[in-house]
């Protein structure tokens, strides 16, 4: 175990095979503790750390699409178009978007994404209501009208 020496303002250095075993990266945060008379740093885990994929060239290409889809589906959901199965996988790759949310940015789910985010445009929408009771008088008296 390498000795490292306390400096101006209590700085220490961790030693470079520490550093490098734990991944650390100059910003990072650690945790300092004083634990049975030992310090003890904790790396902290501000987001998850880990490596980045390696992507294809033909994945690289993908990735780019599917980036700039997904940019427009956030400025505009009304009419952007979604990804693609191939570039949902590639995104989720490369952690642009969640792989348990895949399916949420292809153009299949999109286009009801649309649809409703036209139908809130226009009005075409109920509610809200303050009980579940409320919510089945509007629908009884809706299809009272429409009988």
């Amino acid at each position: 175990m390498p000795a490292v020496r306390i400096g101006p303002k209590h700085q220490v250095t961790i030693p470079k095979e520490v550093f490098k075993a734990l991944q650390l990266r100059e910003g990072d945060f650690l945790d300092a503790s004083a634990q049975a008379g030992r310090i003890v740093l904790t790396p902290l885990q501000l987001a998850a750390k880990a490596p980045a994929p390696r992507l294809t060239p033909a994945e690289q290409r993908t990735l780019i699409r599917a980036r700039a889809k997904i940019e427009r589906i956030r400025q505009d959901l009304l009419t952007a178009k979604g990804v693609t199965d191939e570039e949902a996988a590639v995104a989720a790759k490369a952690g642009l978007i969640d792989p348990g949310q895949q399916y949420w940015w292809t153009e299949v789910w999109q286009k009801g994404e649309r649809l409703a985010e036209a139908d809130h445009q226009a009005g075409r929408i109920l509610g809200p209501y303050a009980t579940v009771e409320a919510f089945k008088e509007d629908m009884k008296k809706r299809h009272r009208a429409h009988v």
